[in-house]
């Protein structure tokens, strides 16, 4: 991570944000560049859910600082994952807030059968559901466009609220243990609203 923080690296990030609130200022110098490949990650995922990625960025940085300020070495987990959480909350908040969601369920791929099942067959995704837009003539194209129109509103309609910001999540590749985090939910009352969130959009499709 270079010279000038050649120092730094032989400490935990706990002892240096003890360092940090003791008035060493280059030690968040130092965890910004060190947590800035993990902004980038959350941003390029955060990204499907409509918002420009410098934007994503910016708040995810926000999002690190919140997280050093916050972190309690007595009591939270490891900063990692403590960084993890603070900047994803920040990043989703900041995607709600905006106006400019896109409706991208539909063009994504997002497994609607859980987990990954461990051998060769990949679980069935939403995107597959739907007709290989490439192959379609100008007027399936058209029809194309009804259904997912349709589609879009009915999953508008029939998810609750809760449900819908599962779902948001769960299509940037999070589990339910991590969705529950962020959004500061049960992990068992999340799990359920992913099963059904599943259940509705198969029914509808």
């Amino acid at each position: 991570m270079g010279e000038r923080y050649e120092g730094y690296q032989q400490y935990s990030d706990g002892e240096l944000i003890d360092r940090l609130r003791g008035g060493e200022a280059p030690i968040m110098d130092y965890i910004c560049d060190k947590y800035k490949n993990l902004v980038r990650s959350k941003a390029k995922s955060m990204f499907i859910l409509g918002a420009d990625n410098e934007d994503l960025i910016q708040e995810g940085m926000i999002g690190l600082f919140k997280a050093v300020r916050d972190y309690d070495t007595g009591r939270d987990a490891s900063f990692s994952t403590f960084a993890e959480l603070c900047i994803s909350r920040q990043m989703y908040t900041a995607v709600q807030a905006s106006k400019r969601k896109k409706h991208v369920p539909l063009n994504t791929y997002v497994p609607l059968d859980g987990e990954d099942t461990g051998d060769d067959r990949e679980s069935p995704r939403l995107a597959e559901l739907l007709a290989d837009r490439t192959k379609l003539n100008p007027e399936e194209m058209f029809l194309d466009k009804e259904r997912v129109a349709y589609l879009e509103k009915t999953i508008e309609e029939e998810l609750s609220d809760f449900e819908k910001q599962v779902l948001d999540l769960y299509m940037t590749g999070m589990s339910y243990g991590q969705i529950a985090k962020v959004l500061g939910r049960d992990e068992k009352a999340t799990d359920n609203a992913l099963q059904r969130l599943k259940a509705k959009i198969k029914k509808i499709l």
